[in-house]
């Protein structure tokens, strides 16, 4: 069990550049989900290969995992027009609601009563947020996409769930990003009909962040949390992952000098998250013995 709490913490550090990633590409968020995508299905297809991992051959499995893909995709499009639009310290901060929406999904898509320990330990994360960070006006539509990116992000999470009982992660993920580089690829020429302005070709620099987005950010964090979520359940890692906005934010600080300075409250709110993390961790160690 420890093994597996330290491989969903090194998941969510590497999350925690995901946004630091989406602020230097300059390319628009979706070609740049688009590319991210790509990518880690021929990163994904190459380690299957190198593991030996057969791909499936129902239509209807396939079809299955890929569409949960789409939710995942759609919920990256979000978060880097979050970030685009305002800058890293709110697209992540506002990813911290996941838990929130997991808390609130969870029963309803799986059909049991709601934990009132899981929204006590989610108001706990939003009283953390409102310490950590305090929503400027002039950045609404990025608070917006943050939001919604939350929700997709949780939707995510918990479908993909039931997913890695039954396949293997790598296998998992490859599809879903086939499915999102397919599903993604439809839209871009009307993307790029409506927007002929956009960038398509990456410069060189944003190809070798995209790579590394898609070799660190993606395929390595996505396999290590399908099989984290083979014994954690969805709410407990979308809770952990609340970590990743104070790593982003501690990067953005460092390298991209964004000017919110680490006050008395940011500490406060840093306690709170890290306590409703802590009492996660702690309840669902207790339930398992």
């Amino acid at each position: 069990m420890k093994k597996l709490y330290l491989m969903l913490h090194l998941a969510v550090f590497l999350a925690g550049f995901t946004g630091v990633f989406g602020k230097m590409i300059s390319l628009n968020e979706i070609p740049l989900v688009w590319y991210r995508v790509l990518f880690s299905s021929i990163i994904l297809c190459i380690g299957l290969k190198l593991y030996n991992v057969k791909k499936l051959s129902s239509f209807k499995e396939i079809f299955d995992i890929s569409k949960i893909g789409l939710l995942i995709t759609v919920h990256w499009i979000f978060f880097y027009a979050s970030i685009k639009y305002s800058n890293i310290s709110i697209g992540v901060v506002c990813f911290c609601l996941t838990s929130f929406f997991t808390a609130i999904f969870e029963p309803l898509i799986n059909k049991k009563k709601f934990s009132p320990v899981q929204l006590l330990l989610s108001a706990m994360t939003l009283i953390g947020i409102s310490f950590i960070f305090h929503f400027d006006s002039s950045y609404q539509l990025g608070i917006a996409f943050g939001v919604a990116s939350a929700a997709f992000a949780a939707l995510y999470t918990i479908f993909n769930e039931r997913l890695v009982r039954s396949y293997d992660a790598k296998l998992i993920n490859y599809y879903q990003m086939m499915g999102g580089t397919i599903g993604l690829g439809i839209i871009l020429p009307m993307f790029y009909y409506l927007n002929p302005e956009q960038r398509f070709i990456p410069t060189a620099t944003d190809t070798v962040y995209l790579i590394l987005l898609a070799l660190f950010c993606t395929v390595a964090l996505y396999v290590m949390v399908a099989e984290v979520l083979k014994k954690l359940s969805a709410f407990t890692v979308n809770l952990t992952y609340n970590l990743e906005p104070i790593y982003s934010i501690i990067i953005a600080f460092l390298f991209f000098n964004e000017g919110k300075e680490v006050n008395f409250s940011f500490y406060i709110g840093l306690i709170f998250v890290l306590l409703s993390v802590v009492l996660q961790s702690v309840i669902s160690l207790k339930q398992r013995l």
